[in-house]
């Protein structure tokens, strides 16, 4: 099969697509024909410094959409042609390739009326926005939130989904993005880089706070956002924890929630690995009754990759990019 291939970790500008073994499915899993495959951060970070499970040449992509080629033993839930939709386990060779294998558990069912290439934008940020919102913050007693990054793909599809659930959201963005994440649900948009973004929220909120932050930023990001949480608020970090000696004791009481994808794949846990198809579907569902955008803003080829990686690594890019490879 056709594979984009990293060579060795750091070598991630200068994969190329060559030739290499198509995989084969073990107990458990499925091959997938790889229709389509999203671009996300942690495919550059994890090309840059590389994992100890990897063997070289190894292809990166987690965000997969296709069609089940071959089901291994065991599987009885899907056949050959389903339609799917899958996020990734790191740890193994991904989808900027012809062919992929993964766990059966973990996939979702694309609808006939949502394309390969909008369901690849979906998983990595928008199951990342899904697990921090519906997971991990108690929404019932959340009723404003700060939301990261609001042009990007976690804080989109996070402003999307709080905004579906009632909740007053506030994002971040920079000023030319403003009216691109009003659209999808924000109430207010901070332009982070001309204002102290928690005085910004003190004021929006009369001095209150926000009831919960989602912080896909950066460490440092998310202790600056402690100082925009009001007592007993939450933060939900992805790129970071924030450092907490920065609240003094009995003030504002907040809980502090990691969310980790991977996580999923290596803990061992069958729910949690069957909870990804769970949110998956729920997602899908949501994109095809027009509800939720993929924000699917760029179609590429998949040669076209690695710069598209470098234009993601920058930390500008608006939506999802997506190498369409059948």
């Amino acid at each position: 099969m056709k594979a984009l291939l990293l060579k060795d970790k750091g070598l991630w500008k200068e994969m190329k697509v060559e030739e290499t073994d198509t995989p084969q499915p073990g107990k458990g899993e499925i091959l997938v024909e790889v229709h389509a495959a999203g671009l996300n951060p942690v495919d550059y970070k994890t090309g840059t410094n590389g994992l100890p499970a990897w063997s070289y040449p190894h292809v990166l992509g987690l965000d997969v959409a296709g069609t089940v080629a071959e089901v291994g033993e065991g599987v009885t839930e899907w056949e050959k042609g389903d339609r799917v939709l899958y996020h990734g386990d790191f740890t193994k060779k991904g989808g900027y390739a012809e062919f992929a294998v993964i766990n059966a558990r973990t996939v979702a069912r694309i609808p006939d009326n949502v394309s390969f290439e909008t369901a690849a934008a979906l998983p990595t940020a928008g199951y990342t926005a899904y697990q921090a919102l519906f997971r991990k913050l108690p929404m019932d007693n959340v009723n404003t939130l700060l939301i990261h990054g609001g042009a990007g793909g976690v804080g989109g599809f996070g402003v999307q989904l709080a905004k579906m659930a009632g909740k007053t959201v506030i994002s971040t963005a920079s000023s030319h993005n403003h009216e691109y994440v009003k659209s999808l649900g924000a109430d207010h948009v901070i332009d982070y880089r001309e204002e102290n973004v928690a005085e910004k929220v003190m004021e929006l909120t009369n001095g209150l706070g926000v009831d919960a932050v989602v912080d896909a930023v950066s460490r440092q990001s998310a202790t600056d956002s402690l100082d925009a949480l009001s007592y007993m608020g939450h933060i939900v970090y992805i790129a970071g924890a924030p450092d907490m000696s920065k609240i003094a004791p009995f003030t504002k009481v907040l809980s502090v929630h990691e969310i980790a994808l991977a996580a999923g794949h290596q803990s061992g846990n069958i729910h949690a690995e069957k909870d990804f198809a769970v949110i998956g579907e729920e997602m899908l569902k949501l994109v095809s009754e027009g509800k939720l955008d993929a924000m699917l803003k760029e179609t590429i080829a998949l040669e076209e990759v690695p710069a598209a990686l470098e234009r993601l690594s920058e930390r500008h890019v608006k939506g999802k990019i997506v190498a369409r490879i059948k």
